[in-house]
This record gives C-alpha cells, structure tokens and sequence, in this order.
C-alpha cells in the first residue's frame, strides 16, 4: 500500500534535500573507544525482526485506535470540539493519532538518511560501526510506523517544523551537527513522545511499536552522548557558539511541532482558534515540556551549558529537566521492552499447553 494514497491533501511523491557531504575512509582501523565499541556489539545483539517480534494480528480501537486517555487530545476543552457530533469527535481524535504517528514515521526515514550520512562522513572508524547498526534500526522503525499507519487508513505528510529542522541537519556538512539534531534533539523528543504513548496507551500493539522502537532509540541516543561529549571539549568558543545557536532554534522548531495544523485543516476545524487554545491550553504546556525530559539533561551532558542556552530552557519552561537521571529512564525503556516479550512468550506457552 502507498501510504501517499492515504493522505488527506494532494503531496508530491518525493522531497529532495542536496548536500554536499565528503565520505570519509579511516585508514587507521585501530581498536577505538571501548565504550562505543560496546554499544556497537550490543547494538548487533539487539538486532530484531518487526514481522516476527511486533503481533500484527492486533487491531486498532475504530473509534480510539491507540485507546488513550481523552485528555491527551490537546483541543478536548476547546469550544469548537465541544460543539461537535459524537461522531465527529471519534473522526477528529482518530485523525490526531494518526498525524502524531505519521510524524514518528517521517521522523524515522529523516533517522534512516541521517545515520547513512553519519556512517559516511564520521571520521572515527569505531563511530562508523555503531551508525551502520543504526541505519538498520532505523530502516525497521520506518517498516513498523508504515505498517502502523495501515492499520489506522490515515496518514498525514510531514510536518513544516519537522521537514525544516530535517533539512537543516541533512543539508549541514558537519557530521557532529547531524549528531546534534537527529540523535539529540529530534530523536530525544521522540523518545519522550513514544514514551508517552507507550505507558498510557491501553491498546497493546500501540504498546508495542512504541517499546520496541524506544529499545533501539535509547541506544541511538547513547551514541550521540558519548560522540559529542567526546568532541565537544576540542572546539574554539565560535565553534560552540554556532552549535548553541543551532540547538536553541532546533528546540524552538521543535517546541512548535505539535500544533496539529493540518489535522484542524482538514477536520474543518477554526484553525487559529483550535492553534490558540493550544497555546493556552495548560495540558498542552505540560505536555511540551515533557517532552524535553530526554533532551535537556543530554544536552547538559554534552557540554553545551552555556548561559544563553539554560536561558532559552528557562524561557520553554524545561530548565528543571536538567537533573533527569538519563541513564535511568533508558534502562528502564530496555526492561519494558522485555516485559512485553516476556509476556507474550508466556501467554504463546500457555496456549501450546493448552492444545497438547
């Protein structure tokens, strides 16, 4: 199926992005960082098959696909949704939750391009390595979000912020700012964000596509830590400052990703009035900021703490962030995905027995 048959407005089949990036061959195949060395074995253990791991078989809720609480519809308390039909507040979140997962989809073949490039322009050979796992990983999340959007019929193009941000790091030469964007900013925030799904979705194989992806992304984050952090140190204060300036105004783009316009273009929606309450809406506040819980305190990590940069956190409202025990919330996104394995190989067991 073409997922492009499924979109709600007329889309151009392909977006184009030039760069000129130089591939870098490393001729010193030396016995590199032993940490990054570690995450490449594990990232081969990790290695997992979505048809096979992921219960395709499970169905979406028709009238909440993922079943999640009704306040995680950002407009609920919106007067314009207030007035409507029963059934077109059932169409209106179905569509929502089909635009958010359009965008993990999105986001996922901008992580596939983006790991491609880092494994060509990397100068370490041990970085190589790791990124060419990655770009495996990355291949399968874009498999299970397109399969995902099957089951919803709904799907939505990318979103302005996000395509602007993905341009950037893609069109950027410099192999750490690709570093900076997608292992960072962008992937961070999807952490958050699939979390969020992960742990309030009732539907299990919205469960599942997300604590599945999130083993993986944990790890791809991990990499862009200990990359960076590594780095960071040698550059000139210009240098720095340039990659702050880019950060700031990454986080912003990101901050605003979450409008939904498209989703109250097309449900007929008062658009302005559906972004204002938005805006104002103190759900939608404490959602954003929740969603910088895996960024700020890994850009703490990496050094760049300027005050110019814990200046704009405070202004987002995410400062506190910074003390978030990273370590912590990605181990844990390791023990859920193993609970849910363990689980289902319980109940397939119980099943066998019951038929011997």
């Amino acid at each position: 199926m073409s997922l492009r048959d499924l979109y709600p407005t007329e889309t151009p089949p392909f977006h184009d992005v030039t760069s000129d990036v130089t591939s870098r061959f490393d001729w010193r195949f030396d016995d590199g960082r032993k940490s990054l060395l570690g995450l490449y074995e594990k990232g081969k253990d990790k290695q997992w098959n979505a048809l096979e791991r992921i219960d395709w078989t499970l169905e979406l809720d028709p009238e909440n696909p993922q079943e999640l609480p009704e306040q995680l519809l950002p407009i609920i308390d919106a007067p314009c949704y207030k007035k409507l039909s029963r059934a077109k507040q059932i169409e209106v979140r179905r569509h929502h939750q089909a635009w958010t997962n359009s965008q993990f989809l999105h986001g996922e073949q901008g992580a596939l391009l983006c790991a491609a490039k880092i494994t060509m322009s990397v100068p370490d050979l041990d970085s190589k390595f790791y990124a060419a796992t990655q770009v495996m990983d990355e291949a399968r999340h874009v498999e299970v979000y397109k399969k995902l959007m099957e089951k919803f019929a709904i799907a939505y193009p990318m979103s302005p912020p996000l395509q602007t941000l993905l341009d950037q790091v893609l069109e950027d030469t410099r192999w750490d700012m690709t570093y900076l964007g997608m292992q960072v900013v962008i992937e961070g925030l999807a952490l958050a964000a699939f979390a969020m799904v992960r742990d309030q979705a009732q539907n299990p194989l919205a469960q599942q596509v997300n604590a599945y992806v999130m083993e993986d992304e944990a790890r791809h984050v991990a990499f862009g830590r200990l990359a960076l952090r590594d780095y960071y140190p040698q550059l000139t204060m210009s240098e720095r400052r340039e990659r702050e300036e880019f950060l700031i105004e990454a986080c912003y783009l990101m901050r605003d990703r979450f409008e939904s316009r498209e989703v109250w273009e097309t449900m007929e929606l008062p658009v302005e009035e559906c972004i204002q309450h938005l805006r104002e809406s103190g759900t939608m506040q404490q959602f954003r900021s929740f969603l910088f819980s895996r960024i700020v305190p890994i850009v703490k990590d990496i050094g760049l703490w300027s005050e110019r940069v814990q200046s704009a956190y405070r202004d987002m409202g995410v400062l506190g962030f910074a003390s978030v025990d990273i370590d912590a919330l990605q181990a844990r996104d390791e023990e859920v995905a193993a609970d849910l394995d363990a689980r289902r190989a319980y109940v397939e067991s119980t099943i066998r027995a019951a038929g011997e």
